[in-house]
C-alpha cells in the first residue's frame, strides 16, 4: 500500500507531498487503532464524521516532513489502495480543490520514506498551529493493541479457527478464554472472563436493538455466504463469521484470545448484527 515513486507527488498549497501510501477513513473501512467506531477515528484526527468518508494520503514534503493529506476524493484514493496491493503502480496525485485538510504528522506509523529528502520529521512548531499526528501507543496492551489484536484475527480467520477445536469452548451461555497465543486454556473461565464476555455480549445485543455510532460493527466478505464481522465496544472487540463463531478480546485480559461458540444464541445474534453493519460500498 505505498507509492514511494518520485513521480508518486501530490500539491497542497504551495508545497509537494512525496506520497508514502494512503488510507481510507469511512464508516465500513477505517484504521480501527484510532477508535472502536468511524466518528471516534475522525475526532482522532480532529475531522469531522461525514457520512460520504475521507481518503487520508500520508507523504513528506520537500523538507522531509510528515504530513497527512485529507481529500474528499474516496474513490481515488480506494482506486490507489487497490493497485498498489495489486502489485501496480499509481500516481496517486489528487486535486487541490479535493483537499480537506493538511494536518502535521502522521496518524499511523509509516516504514518507508520518501527518496532524496531527509528523515521524516514532524513538521517545525511554526509552520502548523496545532500538534503533529503520532500514532496511538501499541507498546502495552488497552484498547488500540485490543483493536488491532481483532484486526489480525480478522486478516488470518483460517488461521485462528484452525487452533481451536468443537471441545475446546462453550457456547455463549458459557463462555471459555484462550490463553495467550490462542491455545484454549484449561478448566473453567474465571468469573472475571466470564462476565466481562456477557457484558459484551448484553452490549453487542444492545446494537441490534438500537444502532450504535457508525463504524462499531463492520461487515466485510468472507468465503462462502458467510460475513467477517468486526465489532468493538468499551473495553472489548469481537470478529466472528455469521456461519461459525466468535473470537473475542478484552482489555481486562492482556493477550487472551476467547472463543465463543454458537449455541442457540450467537447465530441469531451474529445476524442481527450484520443487519445494522456498515459494508464496503
Amino acid at each position: 500500500m505505498t507509492g514511494t515513486d518520485e513521480d508518486s507527488v501530490a500539491a497542497t498549497d504551495d508545497d509537494a507531498l512525496y506520497v508514502l501510501t494512503a488510507i481510507l477513513l469511512t464508516p465500513a473501512q477505517f484504521p480501527s487503532v484510532l477508535g472502536d467506531d468511524y466518528p471516534e477515528a475522525c475526532a482522532a484526527l480532529g475531522l469531522p464524521p461525514v457520512m460520504d468518508g475521507y481518503g487520508l494520503v500520508l507523504g513528506q514534503d520537500a523538507d522531509g516532513a510528515r504530513w497527512t493529506v485529507v481529500v474528499d476524493d474516496v474513490s481515488l484514493v480506494a482506486v490507489a489502495i487497490a493497485s498498489w496491493d495489486c502489485g501496480m503502480e499509481y500516481d496517486l496525485s489528487p486535486d487541490e480543490r479535493t483537499v480537506v485538510a493538511a494536518l502535521p504528522g502522521w496518524p499511523l506509523a509509516v516504514a518507508v520514506a520518501a527518496p532524496g529528502v531527509p528523515a521524516p520529521h514532524d513538521p517545525a512548531p511554526e509552520d502548523t498551529d496545532r500538534e503533529p499526528l503520532s500514532p496511538p501507543d501499541t507498546d502495552t496492551w488497552g484498547p488500540a493493541q485490543r483493536r488491532l489484536g481483532a484486526d489480525q484475527i480478522a486478516l488470518q480467520w483460517a488461521v485462528w479457527r484452525d487452533q481451536i477445536d468443537a471441545a475446546d469452548f462453550a457456547p455463549v451461555d458459557d463462555a471459555e478464554p484462550a490463553a495467550e497465543g490462542g491455545e484454549p486454556a484449561d478448566g473453567k473461565p474465571a468469573s472475571g472472563a466470564r462476565s466481562a464476555i456477557h457484558r459484551a455480549l448484553d452490549q453487542a445485543h444492545g446494537y441490534v436493538d438500537s444502532p450504535p455510532p457508525p463504524g462499531r460493527v463492520r461487515s466485510s466478505f468472507a468465503p462462502g455466504d458467510a460475513r467477517l464481522l468486526r465489532a468493538d465496544g468499551p473495553g472489548w472487540s469481537m470478529v466472528a463469521r455469521t456461519d461459525d463463531i466468535a473470537f473475542f478480546l478484552l482489555d481486562e485480559k492482556p493477550g487472551e484470545v476467547i472463543p465463543v461458540g454458537r449455541g442457540s444464541q450467537l447465530p441469531g445474534l451474529l445476524e442481527g448484527l450484520d443487519k445494522v453493519a456498515a459494508r464496503p460500498a
